[in-house]
């Protein structure tokens, strides 16, 4: 369910000459008991409202005043939201021979044509105040109070998200209400702007018109607006031109209803690519949380991590984290073992899922490392049915492997957009297809180029394959530090000092234990793998740090061919560097890139 709560206004919009319909009422009753809120935003003062509308219990908070005072109905608790006018306002207002001048807790309201007397009043006392017109009256409140910040402070006591919300009005005082949730209604006897600016316009005026959208929100979550939500969607690059068919546009995903895969070969640049999207995520105030085994998005600013290197993740700490929809986190897995991995991903998220269907956040959940997390093969983890039964009900999945066809099918079974990175894209996207059971798309065989990505849509023939330019992250993250510099690197992806007759099988699974390690090992053994220009092709193809490679590369020449002076001019060439200071030199080069010392 997307969205979790109601909206609305009342004079106009919810009631008709004050009054609420019954069919009104019996409409927002059904709405509520599918576990929806609704709240009322009105510029009424609560004395008032209780007047026309004495049942005030079919809403869950009321937002009164103009967003100047909260009310819970259930407990008659009010809270003022700011600090009213000074009481001379209003006294001048009246010697001015205005007519019809209400003091509520925050607003001092009146009618028009009076607004130029108002300004003038401010103006002369020089106060900080703002005018807001609302079909005839006049209100006044401190600067920045208006529908949308009093809606957001309502959300804040209730742990939602604007993101899902609705929102239904008909005035001019209600465009801030409507710019501040997900969805934008606006009833058929809407003022014209109003209703420009709706993502839907109710068939029926007032009352009558939010029935009809309470119907339609139990009946669909409003699914069918489709395109008309396309404003919320998340930027990922820039579209290639294609021949013939002019410069591209941008490349977005959907910010509902999308689970992604993310795959691609090793160092295509995965994390760069999820870094980027988690930045747009947190722009929008879209919550995310991040199966994060390696530690690779420690540095994402604003995060909270649950667990490390020597601390299991808190389930409970983290969903209590959760319940505030602008607080995004990450379960760092450092700290689990290998093989003890799957079977808490299986534990937590289940009460994600749940957290989700109270709630409607965390809005995205990203799993790194999906096919270890989630295996293809459930007897290597002794998966139980807890995982398919969450994931056969969720979207919004951000899913990050090397290999497709190695993850669980529950999750496979939940993707609708692919995207391609790295050398073999053609291929990685078979392997995706082969999996699922479709027919892959025809793409170029040839590697992408770095920062490049492939998004293809499996079950929408229509939707173009599209090859486009990545959004660089501005997060500065040295990639996968952790991971490489203390993290716990495959056997097969770890170095190993063998020595020249192959005795030794020294295992560095990381770059800390390979410093270590290569600190305490003989000479010879050193630089063997030294000049066999080993060290700098691990950094190269497992690390994947070019530009260490090449430093490090440039050490094992020297060792290789002593420097001299220029032919026929120089000394003859001297004694190649010592073990001890080849040593030096790549400890220097490896610190001065992943923050030393390691």
């Amino acid at each position: 369910m997307r969205y979790h709560a109601l909206a609305t206004d009342y004079d106009g919009t919810l009631a008709d000459e004050g009054r609420v319909a019954h069919a009104t009422r019996e409409a927002l009753e059904r709405l509520r008991r599918t576990g929806r809120k609704v709240i009322l935003v009105t510029g009424r003062e609560i004395e008032d409202l209780e007047r026309v509308c004495p049942d005030l219990a079919i809403f869950d908070l009321v937002v009164a005043e103009n967003g100047g005072v909260l009310y819970w109905p259930s407990t008659r608790e009010l809270r003022v939201l700011a600090e009213p006018p000074p009481p001379r306002f209003a006294a001048a207002l009246l010697e001015r021979g205005v007519p019809d001048v209400r003091s509520g807790k925050v607003v001092v309201a009146t009618w028009q044509p009076h607004e130029g007397t108002v300004l003038d009043v401010i103006r002369e006392l020089g106060l900080e105040l703002q005018v807001v017109f609302n079909k005839g009256a006049v209100m006044v409140l401190p600067s920045g109070v208006n529908k949308g910040t009093g809606l957001r402070a309502a959300l804040d006591d209730l742990h939602l998200s604007p993101h899902n919300v609705v929102a239904v009005g008909d005035a001019e005082n209600d465009h801030a209400l409507l710019d501040g949730c997900e969805c934008r209604v606006a009833v058929a006897n809407a003022v014209s702007m109003l209703r420009e600016r709706a993502d839907l316009v109710t068939r029926a005026v007032q009352g009558a018109g939010v029935v009809e959208l309470a119907d339609r929100l139990i009946a669909t979550d409003l699914a069918e607006l489709g395109g008309h939500q396309a404003r919320h969607d998340i930027p990922v690059g820039a579209a290639l031109a294609r021949p013939g068919a002019g410069a591209g546009g941008t490349v977005s995903l959907p910010a509902y209803g999308a689970t992604v895969l993310l795959t691609g070969t090793s160092g295509g640049g995965k994390s760069t690519f999820t870094t980027a999207f988690l930045e747009r995520l947190g722009e929008r105030g879209y919550q995310y949380c991040i199966f994060d085994p390696e530690g690779d998005y420690d540095e994402l600013p604003g995060v909270i991590a649950f667990g490390g290197r020597h601390e299991l993740p808190s389930l409970e700490g983290l969903i209590k984290v959760m319940e505030e929809p602008e607080q995004n986190v990450m379960i760092n897995m450092l700290g689990v073992g290998l093989s003890d991995r799957p079977a808490l991903f299986e534990e937590f998220l289940p009460r994600l899922h749940l957290e989700r269907l109270r709630l409607g956040h965390p809005h995205w959940i990203v799993i790194d490392e999906a096919h270890h997390l989630a295996p293809a093969s459930a007897a290597a983890t002794g998966a139980t049915a807890s995982v398919p039964v969450a994931i056969g009900e969720m979207t919004n999945l951000f899913l990050v492997t090397v290999h497709p066809g190695h993850v669980a099918p529950a999750l496979l079974a939940r993707v609708n957009v692919v995207v391609a990175i790295g050398a073999s894209p053609a291929a990685t996207l078979a392997e995706f297809a082969a999996a699922v059971g479709v027919v892959p798309p025809q793409v170029d065989p040839g590697p992408l180029e770095s920062g490049q990505a492939i998004v293809w849509w499996p079950y929408l023939p229509d939707h173009p394959v599209e090859r486009f330019d990545g959004i660089a992250p501005a997060t500065e993250r040295r990639r996968h530090i952790r991971k490489y510099a203390e993290g716990e690197l495959p056997r097969e992806s770890s170095f190993y000092f063998r020595g020249p007759e192959g005795k030794l099988n020294l295992r560095a699974q990381n770059l800390s234990a390979f410093l270590e390690l290569g600190q305490g090992i003989d000479d010879e053994t050193w630089d063997h793998h030294l000049r066999a220009g080993d060290y700098s092709r691990w950094l190269r193809e497992i690390i994947k740090d070019p530009e260490l490679a090449a430093e490090v590369a440039a050490v094992e020449e020297r060792a290789r061919n002593p420097v001299s002076g220029p032919s026929g001019s120089g000394p003859p060439p001297g004694p190649p560097p010592s073990a001890h200071d080849t040593r030096q030199a790549v400890r220097a080069a490896i610190e001065g890139r992943y923050t030393g010392p390691v």
